[in-house]
């Protein structure tokens, strides 16, 4: 069985914890994973897929906010919108502690855009 080393498993990490900064910066949620996987990803298998786990829920969580927002105009979109940001956070902490512990983690309900 593949055990990451700890410099693996915190570059992983990074990638998760690094989506969350979306909160306070937008395009960051998207960007800093993707330089993290591409900067790392033929280096270590463990980052590679948890980078593009990382990418993956970003861009999902992103266009799931979008449709959420134009779902206001018709009131849906006000009560999906807090769950997404209660989901975006809960999901983006787990996945960073899973990678922190060497599991490779799995987000639900997320598109595998990147495969």
């Amino acid at each position: 069985m593949y055990m990451p080393t700890q410099e693996e498993r915190t570059q992983a990490m990074l990638c998760h914890l690094t989506g969350l900064l979306g909160g306070l910066i937008p395009p960051v949620n998207i960007i800093a994973p993707l330089v993290i996987w591409l900067l790392k990803k033929d280096q270590s298998q463990f980052v590679n897929d948890q980078g593009k786990e990382a990418l993956n829920f970003q861009i999902s969580m992103t266009i799931y906010f979008i449709v959420a927002f134009l779902l206001m105009f018709i009131l849906i979109g006000i009560v999906l919108l807090p769950v997404l940001g209660l989901c975006w956070l809960i999901f983006g902490i787990i996945a960073t502690i899973k990678a922190n512990e060497g599991v490779f983690y799995r987000y639900p309900l997320i598109l595998r855009l990147i495969r």
